[in-house]
């Protein structure tokens, strides 16, 4: 059975999210190709994974056997979350730039799921599997822009998923997503339009995409 496994991390509920809305066109498109299939669905908002904290940490470089009962319990939730992964055929991801760069609700994610020896390094065991990324952001951060090198969303997440993990990393980026409500960039009004209309076009035509990969 083939298998998505969905992350939301947008603070806001879908009618006022930039990324829900797209993920959700992305998920529905690849359902439409696996009416059978198996849809994992965590919104780290609602359900935030706790920050990584020193027993989970250690025990990451530790012999199981040598576990501590604390270490062993704060190590079972990482298992629990990296075998999710590793299980996942298509993996999607909401990734709203925040101050810059990701919520902290998916760094606390990926600090559980990134384990030295397993799922990073090489040997990965999600290497090659593919990931696409939902990079909303309120202004433009694209080459040219005065911004372009403050992109720490996607330089981020292309080194961690892609560099560390291994992963296949596809990144869907609906941009000016603050100019509806800044008097400033009502000029941008347009472009944060036909933004939006290509990253849902991007969702649809990826979703069936990565539902035909796994088909």
């Amino acid at each position: 059975m083939a298998t998505l496994l969905h992350l939301d991390t947008s603070v806001w509920p879908e009618p006022a999210s930039a990324s829900r809305p797209v993920t959700a066109a992305f998920r529905a498109a690849w359902e439409e190709q696996h009416p059978d299939g198996h849809v994992v669905y965590r919104d780290l908002v609602a359900e935030p994974v706790p920050h990584l904290g020193p027993a989970g940490a250690a025990a990451g470089f530790a012999d199981p056997a040598t576990h501590t009962a604390e270490q062993a319990a704060a190590f079972a939730r990482r298992v629990e979350l990296v075998e999710e992964l590793e299980r996942a055929d298509v993996v999607l991801i909401a990734a709203p730039m925040y101050n810059l760069t990701v919520p902290s609700t998916l760094k606390a994610w990926l600090d559980h799921v990134i384990i030295a020896g397993r799922s990073a390094g090489p040997g990965s065991s999600v290497a090659g599997k593919p990931v696409y990324v939902v990079a909303s952001r309120g202004g433009s951060y694209e080459p040219g822009t005065p911004r372009e090198g403050s992109d720490y969303v996607r330089n981020y997440l292309t080194a961690v998923l892609g560099g560390t993990m291994g992963m296949t990393v596809d990144f869907i980026v609906p941009e000016l997503t603050r100019a509806h409500l800044q008097p400033a960039m009502a000029g941008l009004i347009p472009k944060a339009e036909a933004s939006r209309a290509r990253a849902f076009e991007d969702a649809v035509t990826k979703g069936k995409a990565a539902a035909r990969r796994v088909a």
